[in-house]
């Protein structure tokens, strides 16, 4: 396949402004919350919340424990609130004409406000979830009669409710729901489905790392699409964590399409660094992806995202204990 050498950034100018707008402004609305509640004393400082729920051995005591946030970060059933803003740029490569000159960015914006629900037994400490993904996407390309053509609309909104635990020992276990619905302002880039599916994690926390393995699946429900959908995604999580709350990992999302038998496969490396902003630990990410498999018509080649993740004061279960 031809290669074009000149592969364009994408250009709609608003994209990252509104990124590094929503970003700043929940790093500084949750430097204010926190400051006005250890006014109130309140004891929503949320770095206390990380050592209070650290998981396995790793002793907390310090509350600007960068390390100790960092692992309780990575736990897809941990205890931190915090919202999580993922700048994602792709560029595209397939047989369609002019698809490898194609790219977009995306903001998706994945608020995360666990309700803890006790401990087992066994000491294992029990959260229930609701996550759901806001995606706005600029120059998502489309292809039609004349060629492509870039869309700038609100997405599909994805979601998950899960119920995890994780044990004295790090075993780390979750169950739940993932489903998307039809919320795209842009019929071109909706799935117009409302789809459902089961999800499971199982995962070890060591004291180098986390290693586990995330499952999903969804098909079509209802909507005013009648086109079939039955895709998995496992995504396999392997991170070393080198001190400090310095991680690498590999997190790749391998995809398979049911209805058109299609894998989509990246090979994905990451590295995160925990920092305490202010009186706020902050995340920051840079991720790679390069795809080695998928549609030949039109797919991903490469993914480039910076993801920041501020903990917050997890004041919505606050306030539903307050009721």
């Amino acid at each position: 396949m031809q290669k074009n050498a000149n592969r364009k950034l994408p250009s709609h100018p608003q994209g990252p402004r509104l990124g590094v707008a929503l970003i700043s402004a929940a790093i500084v609305l949750g430097t204010m919350t926190h400051e006005t509640l250890a006014q109130a004393g309140g004891g929503a400082n949320p770095q206390a919340a990380a050592c209070d729920h650290t998981t396995h051995s790793h002793g907390c005591t310090d509350p600007t424990d960068t390390e100790a946030i960092a692992r309780e970060l990575q736990n897809p059933a941990g205890s931190l609130a915090s919202l999580t803003f993922k700048n994602q740029i792709r560029w595209y490569q397939g047989d369609l004409p002019g698809a490898d000159d194609e790219s977009n960015y995306t903001l998706l914006f994945q608020p995360t406000f666990p309700f803890p629900i006790g401990t087992t037994a066994s000491g294992g400490k029990q959260n229930l979830f609701i996550r759901p993904a806001f995606p706005m996407q600029f120059d998502q390309p489309t292809f039609g009669p004349s060629g492509f053509k870039d869309v700038t609309a609100f997405g599909d909104i994805g979601f998950d409710i899960a119920y995890g635990v994780t044990q004295p020992n790090g075993f780390i276990f979750l169950g739940g729901l993932v489903g998307t619905l039809p919320t795209a302002t842009d019929n071109r880039v909706s799935g117009r489905q409302f789809r459902l599916g089961p999800e499971a994690f199982i995962g070890q926390s060591t004291d180098w790392g986390l290693i586990g393995i995330f499952p999903q699946h969804q098909w079509n429900v209802t909507g005013w699409s009648d086109s079939q959908h039955s895709t998995s995604e496992v995504q396999v999580i392997f991170n070393v964590n080198l001190g400090e709350g310095l991680v690498l990992s590999s997190q790749p999302m391998i995809f398979y399409d049911w209805v058109d038998n299609q894998w989509t496969v990246p090979v994905n490396a990451q590295v995160a660094k925990t920092v305490v902003v202010g009186s706020i630990p902050v995340r920051f990410q840079l991720e790679l992806d390069y795809f080695v498999e998928g549609p030949d018509a039109f797919r991903e080649e490469w993914l480039l995202g910076i993801n920041i993740t501020p903990v917050v004061p997890n004041f919505i279960n606050n306030w539903i204990r307050g009721l």
